[in-house]
């Protein structure tokens, strides 16, 4: 029996909401305020690098981009949702209070070491931080016997390891490219979303539009996520460029076919519902982007975005608006600011995508531009849920 992910139904409304400061007595809390904060400022930091305004850190530019768009932010969210939706999934506590804060501490420790010169620190403290906050899921589970997630801690501990990979590769001590820690580790949140993906749109699909018929087939889930995998695989071996391709597209055909069966149009006037499928229908054009770069038709990069801006940026902004109105006892339906931090996102994927694509002179513009509209939109979502994130639960549970 699945477990639930999120509360679904909106509770009763208190006459007075409780007083006190709750930031830690939940992985989401802190962990999405951290990662929304440094979302608005990283990637603002990352477009003055980019345009020469600004220095070089430790790991240099395009590096320092994406280690921590996916090893600092996407890292950060997928840490708070596993420690909130792993304590539902086992029944048993996940890391709250000085632990917490010590997780914390220790990610926001791995974001300053990347900008100083000690290359061996940060590398040990990036790569400590996956391996600990797999070490805070594999407990609950193992008392729980919860066996259905234990790979939700071998993929945190392969996050760790891509991690490393990379930073020994920079510090010299690995002969291995450095942007293979980053490939994999995206791989990684890929696998994590399509998981993720299948359990709950389709669930917030139905629960949240009436007669919406979302479904799930077996044999198509079983393909979308396989194909997934193998493209894992696929990316750790010497393949030829018509073997990637075709994986690639098998994997666009069977995601594409498991969105269309959880009925998307049906969404267009849930906000709060619409956003994850838009966020989902990035992974499909992902796939079909890196299948058309692996034979030279398009420039490779375009893909990546279209994962780490398109599907990472929509997954994330959608999800953690659910998961902190449904685990502080709010409604789940997105108001004005949920809405325009959606757009904003999402503006920011098509313009970074879509503009260099059409017109590779303006590739300079639409990285500033796309970076204006991310920051805007995390920014946004940092400013509208810091209450909703350090105060208690409206209907005075814990969590």
């Amino acid at each position: 029996m699945t477990a639930v992910l999120l509360q679904l139904d909106e509770p009763p409304r208190p006459g007075a909401a409780p007083r006190g400061f709750a930031l830690w007595a939940l992985g989401f809390r802190p962990f999405y305020l951290l990662a929304s904060g440094f979302a608005a400022l990283s990637i603002l930091l990352w477009s003055l690098q980019f345009t020469g305004w600004l220095p070089r850190p430790y790991l240099a530019g395009p590096l320092w981009h994406a280690h921590e768009m996916v090893f600092g932010f996407t890292l950060a969210v997928v840490v708070g949702f596993l420690f909130t939706a792993g304590r539902n999934w086992s029944g048993r506590p996940t890391p709250t209070g000085r632990t917490l804060m010590a997780l914390a501490a220790l990610w926001l420790a791995g974001r300053v070491l990347v900008l100083s010169p000690w290359g061996l620190a940060s590398a040990l403290v990036n790569a400590a931080f996956p391996l600990a906050a797999a070490a805070g899921l594999a407990i609950p589970f193992w008392r729980s016997r919860n066996q259905r997630n234990y790979f939700f801690v071998g993929l945190l501990m392969l996050m760790g390891l891509a991690n490393l990979i990379l930073h020994l590769s920079q510090l010299g001590a690995l002969d291995l490219p450095g942007w293979l820690g980053v490939q994999l580790a995206l791989d990684v949140v890929l696998f994590i979303m399509t998981v993720m993906g299948g359990r709950v749109i389709p669930m917030f699909t139905n629960n949240g539009v009436p007669n919406a018929n979302a479904k799930r087939h077996p044999g198509v889930e079983k393909l979308a996520l396989g194909s997934v995998l193998v493209l894992l695989v696929a990316d750790l071996l010497p393949l030829p460029a018509a073997a990637m391709a075709l994986i690639a597209a098998l994997a666009a055909l069977a995601n594409g076919t498991r969105l269309v069966l959880w009925q998307p149009r049906a969404t267009l006037r849930k906000p709060l519902v619409w956003v994850l499928h838009l966020g989902y229908a990035w992974i499909v054009l992902h796939l079909i982007l890196r299948a058309a770069a692996a034979l030279g038709w398009v420039p490779a990069s375009m893909a990546t975005h279209a994962l780490t801006v398109g599907a990472i940026g929509g997954l994330v902004i959608g999800m953690m608006t659910r998961t902190a109105r449904g685990h502080t006892a709010r409604p789940l339906k997105a108001d004005g600011a949920d809405t325009s931090a959606y757009l904003l996102v999402a503006c920011a994927a098509l313009v970074r995508v879509f503009l260099p694509l059409a017109w590779p002179a303006w590739t300079l513009p639409a990285i500033v531009l796309s970076a204006v509209f991310w920051s805007a939109g995390f920014g946004l979502y940092a400013l509208r849920y810091w209450p909703v994130l350090s105060r208690p639960r409206l209907d005075g549970q814990p969590g």
